[in-house]
């Protein structure tokens, strides 16, 4: 990657600025916000600075191994590209170039049921490497027909996201207009007008909608929207679960899981890895931090079960906190988003590279060759207690 994106984006947080200045507000406030007065992505963040390790020193020179062997496949870093509904409103055309790019990188790639772009869009780009999130949908009918489509589009793994039983307030985006599709009032007008980059691609490729579940409805227009966001009403309980483990014959992972209770009635069930997650702090301010549940939902569900982590994740040491806490791959959502604003398409190598380098630096400064050896490298404080397990 090119040093002199080293020299002007040498952080996510650079990236998270240059995007905002790139794309319009609707579409960054989109992305960029919480709930209510933010105080779950607040908590998150603090959590995740409390994580310590014992640095170690001279251990000479290190060359981490930064593979990982995940659920019959090895990737080139424990990373993967969450879903994101809608990418393709970030930065025009995202969820091809980001399956292409995770392709490239030999990672995970997973699409949103309400991405803007449906799963035969990208079938061609995804490799073996493309995973798909589905929301619960208000028919068996449809149900079964989506993951058929997705099956047949090449996606080895679904994801199925339990932690949006309903809508959120998302008090940032009201501010800023935010509406699916994106409703043209003069305050909208002129944030596109100030815009020209995106607005132009966006041209390019037509304005954002959701193809997947728009194909289930009849209307047209603004109508085809409003009733594609009922078909995915659907309302997630342990029978729909039930009914997804014994339609899909891939692997099945659950998204939006906080409680050790529920992680140990899913394993019970079939399901094939735990997804901790709380949304990244977008559906509910009020719970604890992602990060302080993950250790007790690993000494639940025992060392073998497959675990994945997200929220709060903002570099290569966040990666490493989440690895040490009892994770074996960690997802980064609106780090991969902003990257692409602010850099088009060299953006997520941009940040692929910015995660890498972290990676090896810290790892370098702990003293571990493995990502196996950081639970050992972990510092509590006197505030603070050991990980259960």
């Amino acid at each position: 990657m090119s040093n002199d994106f080293d020299l002007t984006h040498p952080a996510m947080s650079d990236l998270r600025r240059a995007a905002r200045r790139r794309i319009p507000q609707f579409a960054f406030e989109y992305l960029d916000s919480g709930t209510g007065r933010e105080l779950g992505v607040a908590r998150n963040r603090a959590a995740l600075d409390d994580i310590l390790f014992m640095p170690q020193v001279l251990h000479g020179l290190i060359t981490p191994d930064l593979t990982r062997d995940f659920m019959g496949q090895t990737f080139d870093l424990p990373v993967g590209i969450s879903p994101v509904g809608m990418s393709g409103m970030i930065w025009p055309g995202a969820e091809v170039t980001l399956a292409k790019a995770a392709r490239t990188a030999n990672i995970p790639y997973c699409q949103s049921t309400v991405a803007a772009a449906a799963p035969e869009d990208v079938a061609d780009h995804i490799g073996g490497n493309g995973w798909f999130q589905h929301y619960p949908v208000n028919t068996p009918e449809i149900r079964r027909d989506m993951l058929k489509r997705i099956k047949d589009a090449g996606f080895k793994k679904l994801i199925m996201t339990v932690d949006v039983p309903g809508e959120s307030r998302r008090e940032r985006q009201r501010r800023a207009h935010v509406a699916m599709p994106p409703k043209m009032t003069a305050k909208v007008a002129w944030q596109v007008a100030t815009h020209p980059r995106w607005a132009l691609e966006m041209a390019r490729v037509g304005a954002p909608r959701m193809p997947f579940p728009e194909s289930y409805v009849e209307a047209s227009g603004r109508d085809a929207f409003v009733h594609a966001g009922r078909v995915i009403r659907g309302w997630p309980d342990w029978q729909y679960l039930q009914a997804l483990r014994d339609e899909w014959d891939g692997d099945l992972v659950v998204k939006g899981v906080l409680r050790a209770e529920d992680a140990t009635g899913m394993v019970a069930m079939g399901v094939d890895a735990i997804w901790v997650s709380n949304h990244a702090g977008r559906q509910f301010e009020a719970g604890p931090a992602a990060i302080d549940q993950l250790p007790l939902i690993r000494a639940a569900v025992g060392p073998d079960m497959p675990l994945i982590y997200d929220s709060g994740v903002e570099g290569g040491l966040d990666i490493l906190r989440a690895i040490a806490r009892g994770a074996d791959m960690v997802f980064l959502g609106k780090a991969f988003h902003f990257a692409l604003a602010a850099l088009g398409a060299p953006g997520v190598d941009h940040l692929l590279h910015i995660l890498r380098a972290d990676i090896v630096a810290n790892m370098s400064q702990i003293g571990a060759t493995r990502f196996d050896d950081l639970a050992a490298r972990l510092h509590f404080t006197s505030r603070q207690s050991r990980p259960v397990g």
